[in-house]
């Protein structure tokens, strides 16, 4: 069957953003074997967890603005490289210690991944067009947190929790192959030359300065966070407090990342037909709403796994159409500097989630509540973020957008 070129640079855009997060996801049912193999407790795995999406985000710094002045090809084969070289070191590490150290190299590698198909969505589209191909390159994102936690339990049954890295490892050999390959540049030798060091701190110090940036940015940055939470303390409590087998808990982490990637798919749909700020008000609004209801649950003394899993469910569709909906906006107005707009995207929101992480980490147990308090004060200042960001002014600004 053959593809459109839009279709084909959204298969290609979704592989390579899927790598990075596919070294997250295929791990995660191994958290608590690591621990025991490496003699260290719930916080320091976790750690592991944390200094890859520390790393995931300063990273992003660097890779933004070096795709806007030497093209977008370039940066992806170093950091993949990068990552290639990490994840063979995570697979031969003896102790927790090196394995974090390794851990923020692979994030390092991984973020340009993240940063620098964004660039080439704004490269190439704007408005509902660009979040058309964003939410489809969502879709092909997701293979990794729905395949991939399945797929690293059949590799630690087969080869332990070290064989995941090596599969990480061709991952990334595999993602050098398809930049040669199939994706050509998209930012031009005549449009880089504007574009320096000097450039991008200004570029930098503009979108600091621009509050309505910042608050996009604040609101996907929220529903990250939350999300984040749950990915760091979820197989503690799913496998550990609720008993869950490592495949059982694959699966239920693949069910939810399904209802955020499928209802990713109709934010186009949706923003042609109501604008894509009232998406957004909708969407943070219903994902506040629905974490309120699973905390007063848990506050009540509830301790129900499938209302866990039921209402998380709900949000994370909600979560979906926040994410790529407030990426479009945020970039919109900076074509010029795509890169450095979306490395700077990119380091906050990732910072954003590692901060809740870590904070929530603090508490970290196989209980549920600490976690579930986590992602709903995320949620929750999300929708704060969205009211103060796109009020009546923040409408005004981007009403257009959405018709473009």
């Amino acid at each position: 069957m053959a593809f459109s070129p839009f279709f084909r640079m959204a298969l290609v855009l979704g592989l390579l953003s899927a790598i990075g997060p596919f070294a997250i996801d295929m791990y995660l049912p191994a958290l608590p074997a690591i621990g025991a193999s490496l003699s260290a407790d719930v916080g320091a795995v976790q750690w592991s967890l944390t200094a890859f999406f520390l790393a995931l985000g300063v990273g992003q710094l660097a890779y933004g603005p070096v795709s806007d002045m030497a093209g977008r090809k370039a940066p992806l084969y170093f950091g993949l490289g990068l990552l290639l070289l990490a994840s063979m070191g995570c697979a031969l590490a003896s102790d927790v210690h090196t394995l974090v150290a390794l851990r923020f190299v692979q994030g390092l590698g991984a973020a340009a991944g993240m940063v620098v198909p964004r660039a080439v969505v704004r490269d190439l589209h704007t408005g509902t067009e660009a979040a058309r191909l964003m939410s489809l390159l969502m879709l092909v994102f997701s293979v990794s947190p729905l395949l991939a936690p399945l797929a690293g339990s059949a590799v630690i049954a087969l080869a332990g929790w070290r064989g995941v890295f090596w599969v990480v490892a061709v991952a990334a050999l595999a993602g050098l192959v398809l930049v040669h390959r199939a994706l050509h540049e998209t930012r031009p030798a005549a449009q880089r030359v504007a574009s320096s060091l000097g450039s991008a701190l200004a570029g930098y110090g503009a979108l600091l300065r621009d509050g309505h940036y910042l608050g996009l940015v604040g609101i996907g940055g929220c529903s990250m966070a939350g999300f984040f939470v749950y990915l760091a303390g979820s197989p503690f409590v799913l496998i550990n407090h609720y008993g869950l087998s490592p495949v059982q808990y694959s699966l239920a982490f693949s069910v939810n990342a399904a209802a955020f990637f499928a209802s990713a798919q109709f934010t186009a749909r949706l923003g042609r037909r109501f604008g894509l700020v009232p998406v957004v008000k909708a969407a943070a609004s219903g994902a506040g709403i629905t974490m309120t209801a699973l905390l007063a649950f848990y506050l009540a003394g509830g301790d129900q796994l499938a209302v866990l899993l039921g209402l998380y469910f709900i949000a994370s569709a909600f979560m979906g159409l926040v994410i790529p909906t407030t990426s479009v906006l945020a970039l919109e107005e900076h074509g010029a500097i795509a890169g450095t707009a979306s490395a700077l995207m990119g380091t906050l929101q990732m910072l954003i989630g590692a901060a809740a992480m870590g904070l929530v980490g603090l508490f970290a147990s196989d209980r549920p509540l600490p976690m579930v308090v986590g992602m709903a004060t995320g949620a929750l200042i999300g929708v704060l973020l969205t009211w103060t960001t796109l009020g009546a002014a923040g409408s005004r600004r981007v009403a257009q957008q959405g018709c473009a």
